[in-house]
């Protein structure tokens, strides 16, 4: 390889790595959503448990869909972030490789 060869593997490979980096913060939204659907529907159930709320069977059955659609919305989107996370740590690693077998030259100190 040349170093033109290199500088474009380099440059595909940090796009790549803001692309994974964005992947991941949007994953960390849709985990804090399944929390919350988590978190909402478990307090209904909970206060519909203890008397809080009157018992009606549609907010029973919406309050489950809430926690089990939030387990699978955080979960999925938390397996996906650490996939990202995995492929941004050997897009780094590659890219250091690469940096490190380019021929550059050091510029002298200007101040010295």
């Amino acid at each position: 390889m040349n170093d033109s060869t290199y500088r474009e593997e380099i440059v595909r490979l940090e796009t790549q790595i803001d692309e994974l980096a964005a992947t991941i913060e949007s994953c960390r939204k849709f985990v804090l959503a399944g929390q919350i659907a988590i978190a909402g529907g478990g307090a209904v159930l909970i206060a519909m448990l203890v008397g809080g709320i009157q018992f009606d069977l549609s907010f029973m059955g919406i309050a489950g869909a809430a926690v089990l659609g939030g387990i699978v919305v955080a979960g999925s989107n938390r397996s996906t972030s650490k996939e990202a996370a995995h492929e941004i740590t050997a897009a780094e690693a590659r890219r250091a490789t690469l940096i490190a077998q380019l021929d550059l030259r050091q510029i002298p100190d200007q101040n010295a």
